[in-house]
C-alpha cells in the first residue's frame, strides 16, 4: 500500500440527495463543491445512493473537473465509478464490495494503464468489532459512527458517542474519520476524543464556504 494518507481535519461529504429538489440540481451541487474548493477543502466525498449509475458517473466527472488537482475526490460505494471518473479513491460501506476486492481491482487497473497516482480506500464501521476487522485490511482510513444522532441517513446505525470514538482510537493506528451529526458546535470534542478528521454533511449545506472556514478556525 502507498504511504499513509494524511487526512484533513474536515472531510466534507457531498450528498446528491441534498440537491435533488433543486430546479438545477447539478448546477447547485457544483457551486457547492466550488465553494468548498475555494475555501481550502483538500478532500471530499461524493455520495449518490440513487442507483442511477449513469447520473452518478456523469456528476462524478463534473466534480472531477471542479476539483482538478487541488482536491482529492472520493467516490462513495462505486469502485467502477471511481475508475471511470478518474477519482482518487472509494469509500465503502459494510454492505459494499469488500476493501480486499477493491484493492485488487485498483492494483489490476494500475497494471493495465490505469491511474499512476495511489487510489485510496476508506471503509465505514459502526462498532468496535467492525473497526477491528477493518484494521486488518489494506485500507487507507477507517470511519466510525454515527457519533451523534443524524438525519443524513434514512436508517442510521446506533450512535457510538464520544466513548465510541475513544475506543476506536485505541483500537487502530490507521487514520480515523468520525461521522454522524457532527457540527461546528461539537466538532472540537470529537477531535479531542481521538478522531483525525470529522466528516460533515448537513452543517455545510446552508453556506458551504463560510461554514468550512468556520470549521477550520475551530479545529486549526
Amino acid at each position: 500500500m502507498s504511504e499513509k494518507l494524511q487526512l484533513p481535519r474536515i472531510y466534507p461529504i457531498i450528498d446528491a440527495a441534498q440537491f435533488s429538489t433543486a430546479a438545477l440540481p447539478l448546477d447547485d451541487l457544483l457551486r457547492f463543491a466550488e465553494a468548498l474548493v475555494k475555501s481550502g477543502a483538500t478532500l471530499f466525498q461524493y455520495r449518490d445512493k440513487s442507483q442511477d449509475v449513469r447520473r452518478t458517473l456523469s456528476w462524478a466527472r463534473e466534480l472531477r473537473r471542479v476539483t482538478g488537482q487541488r482536491t482529492r475526490l472520493i467516490i462513495n460505494d462505486r469502485v467502477d465509478v471511481c475508475l471511470a471518473a478518474g477519482a482518487d479513491g472509494v469509500h465503502l460501506g459494510q454492505d459494499d464490495l469488500s476493501p480486499t476486492a477493491a484493492r485488487r481491482i485498483f492494483d489490476d487497473a494500475a497494471r493495465y494503464g490505469g491511474p499512476s497516482y495511489p487510489l485510496r480506500i476508506g471503509v465505514s464501521t459502526h462498532n468496535l468489532q467492525q473497526l477491528r476487522e477493518a484494521d486488518k485490511m489494506l485500507v487507507d482510513y477507517i470511519a466510525i459512527g454515527p457519533v451523534f444522532a443524524t438525519s443524513a441517513k434514512a436508517n442510521p446505525d446506533p450512535v457510538v458517542g464520544l466513548d465510541g470514538v475513544r475506543r476506536a482510537r485505541a483500537a487502530t493506528t490507521k487514520p480515523l474519520v468520525a461521522i454522524g451529526g457532527i457540527t461546528r458546535q461539537n466538532c472540537r470534542e470529537v477531535i479531542d476524543a481521538g478522531a483525525d478528521s470529522v466528516a460533515v454533511i448537513t452543517d455545510l449545506l446552508e453556506s458551504p464556504g463560510k461554514a468550512f472556514e468556520e470549521f477550520l478556525a475551530i479545529l486549526g
